[in-house]
């Protein structure tokens, strides 16, 4: 049984800053989108009275302020300081994910306890169908080069993208059950599920420690196998979208 040697396959300092502007970019286009978004839903949603459009548009200011800390982290540019602030935005990420929830959670439930009903929005049906075709794009790329990079913090932020990809899956379902059914407790039990996935990658970025840098391992006969390296459960870098391939 040959024994395996275990190096650092980190990517060579040329390819970590052309991942570095890559995520700058992505993180400035999704700062734009986000702002767009959170002001039409907001709007929207206080002319209808929806709370998940609220909630919805609150969640993309939450992701222009965890898109914003990803930013501040990518603007340094040595390496070794954007490692430092890694913890940091984490932090940020998660808990801004921990304050889109409660406020949700809270405003879904005045309104499944209260009189009022959210009245039907089609401005909320086309920014929640338009995200739902943009974020997955942003989300992916996003993801991609956090992952080659080592950044837990970039592929926490990416995962909140892809939040607002669910998120846009469930309020466009209750936008559209009020609007065609008249089903006006659909919004505020969209909002709950919000909150409830939020709580999950709150927790998620909260818990994170940082990606692995790659490995390989290297055989006596010399051949090599690149591998994640001593990532423990859930690594961010290492655990796949659902919707992606690893």
């Amino acid at each position: 049984m040959t024994a395996g040697i275990s190096i650092s396959l980190g990517p060579s300092p040329a390819r970590r800053e052309a991942l570095a502007r890559r995520i700058r970019l992505l993180v400035a286009a999704t700062i734009t989108y986000n702002v767009i978004e959170a002001i039409v839903a907001l709007t929207a949603g206080t002319i209808a009275s929806s709370t998940a459009l609220i909630g919805f548009g609150l969640d993309s200011i939450i992701e222009v302020s965890s898109a914003a800390a990803v930013a501040w982290q990518f603007s340094a540019s040595d390496h070794a300081v954007r490692e430092a602030r890694e913890q940091r935005t984490l932090r940020i990420i998660a808990v801004s994910f921990f304050a889109l929830a409660a406020y949700v959670t809270v405003d879904a439930v005045r309104a499944l306890t209260s009189t009022g009903e959210a009245e039907r929005s089609m401005p909320g049906i086309v920014i929640a169908a338009l995200s739902l075709a943009i974020m997955p794009f942003l989300s992916y790329a996003q993801r991609k080069a956090g992952r080659e990079l080592g950044s837990a913090s970039a592929v926490a932020d990416s995962k909140q993208t892809l939040l607002c990809t669910y998120l846009s899956a469930v309020l466009l379902l209750g936008l559209l059950l009020n609007a065609t059914l008249g089903w006006s407790w659909a919004d505020p039990i969209a909002a709950l599920v919000i909150a409830a996935i939020a709580v999950k990658e709150g927790r998620d970025a909260w818990r994170g420690k940082g990606c692995c840098a790659p490995t390989a391992t290297v055989p006596a006969t010399g051949a090599e196998a690149v591998t994640c390296g001593s990532c423990g459960p859930g690594c961010a870098c290492c655990t796949p979208a659902p919707w992606a391939k690893p």
